[in-house]
């Protein structure tokens, strides 16, 4: 592998630096280095970041290659500036078993655009009953350390009990779709105004916060680590923060969509913005940006939850839940934190890098840009400004929120260990 020479980045968004990379490694950081050898990435002042790290993904694949695939995903995930994804269990058959989460395992492996690390399920089937193969799934090739249910909860709180006991042995992590079925039962957005208006059901608040509340005291009893997917709520962000306060062991993810969209657009009936959680309104978008910015929030996750047309272009009420998320996060939180002044580029790193690599144990990512470290990265042209196109997006599906839109900064190059998977914008 040759040598690479980003010239004039901004790492982390500080002075402009070269960064020499040589094989899969960062070999130097600093002013004017010998370009002899190398390949030259003219950055001409654009922000340089570890790769990015997301704790959320649904790959589909197998089962549901309609939707996406392993390779489509993971091209996605290049082109956002990514270089390692969690893949959510929830495929036909569901990842429960060694069997299932290895052969996703190897399917990243095959494809090389990004690392792949497959979530394990909860419970067999997802379907609450029983605990699934939680020791066989770690002690795999795959070496699974999350744990999930996601698309459902795991409402049973001996069931959820248990799993926390069960992964304690081996430092995994239990990641929660906090929503209480019976409170949610032909909800199809948030409760509020807007839903009493359009004559909707209503998804309270309340269902998410009552089971984030019942897993953090879960969590404190059994001495376990309880990560919460898709934070929603303003009250849900009051819970986690007393929860941290009393050194319970909770970490929590926020999604682009949340930082940004509310409910109000639920008037259009336009079932690309059926979501689960579903939007909230101003006051909780606010709350999670706050959050975000001081910590309570951990990290940014995509929940990057594909479907084909059929699946969205229909009825509200028969559209599937969930949004594209992989080739927009990076955009979605500059015009949210960044240029709201909220969060610096460092902090962006923190939360969508570094943080979800340490949650995640994904070993050799999140890491600093100095040397002797891998060389997971990603260029970002954070000046650039520009509508959001899904015709040109590497994921098989198209539900994107997005369309149209103006969004700031887009990621130009990626490297996976020191092989680039993005160039100028375009997949090698």
């Amino acid at each position: 592998m040759s040598k690479i020479l980003i010239r004039g980045a901004k790492v982390l968004g500080g002075e402009p630096q070269d960064v020499l990379i040589d094989g899969g490694t960062i070999a130097e950081v600093g002013a004017d280095l010998s370009a002899e050898g190398a390949e030259i990435v003219e950055a001409d002042g654009k922000v340089l970041l570890p790769g990015l790290v997301d704790l959320h993904t649904h790959l589909r694949e197998p089962g549901r290659e309609d939707s996406e695939t392993v390779l489509t995903g993971t091209r996605a995930a290049a082109s956002g500036g990514y270089t390692t994804v969690f893949a959510m269990a929830n495929t036909f058959p569901v990842a429960d078993t060694a069997g299932v989460v290895e052969q996703v395992w190897r399917l990243g492996k095959e494809h090389g655009y990004c690392d792949v690390q497959p979530i394990g399920a909860v419970t067999v089937g997802l379907e609450g009953r029983k605990l699934a193969e939680l020791g066989a799934m770690h002690e795999s090739a795959a070496g699974v350390t999350v744990f999930s249910d996601d698309g459902k909860c795991v409402h049973d709180a001996v069931i959820m009990r248990r799993a926390l006991e069960y992964v304690k042995a081996f430092g995994g992590v239990v990641a929660q779709h906090a929503q209480e079925p019976r409170l949610t039962e032909g909800a199809e957005m948030n409760e509020g105004i807007v839903s009493a208006e359009l004559g909707l059901g209503g998804w309270p608040a309340v269902a998410e916060e009552s089971i984030i509340a019942r897993d953090v005291l879960l969590a404190d009893h059994v001495g376990s680590r309880v990560h919460i997917c898709h934070l929603s709520t303003a009250g849900s962000v009051e819970i986690v923060r007393w929860a941290k306060s009393r050194g319970i062991a909770v970490t929590a993810e926020v999604t682009p969509h949340h930082l940004l969209l509310t409910d109000e657009l639920v008037r259009t009936y336009n079932p690309v913005y059926k979501v689960n959680p579903p939007l909230r309104t101003e006051r909780d978008v606010m709350a999670l940006r706050e959050a975000l910015a001081d910590g309570t929030i951990d990290i940014v996750a995509t929940d990057h939850a594909p479907h084909p047309h059929e699946d969205k272009d229909c009825e509200w009420a028969a559209a599937a839940m969930g949004m594209v998320g992989l080739e927009t996060a990076l955009s979605v939180v500059q015009e949210t934190m960044v240029d709201t002044g909220l969060l610096d580029w460092a902090g962006v790193a923190d939360r969508m890098s570094v943080k979800p690599a340490q949650i995640g144990q994904a070993m050799g990512h999140g890491r600093p840009v100095s040397a002797g470290e891998p060389a997971n990265l990603t260029l970002v042209d954070t000046a650039y400004r520009g509508p959001v196109e899904p015709a040109g997006f590497a994921s098989r599906s198209r539900n994107t929120p997005y369309e149209g839109r103006e969004l700031p900064g887009r990621v130009t190059h990626t490297w996976l260990r020191g092989k680039a998977t993005l160039v100028d914008g375009k997949l090698t």
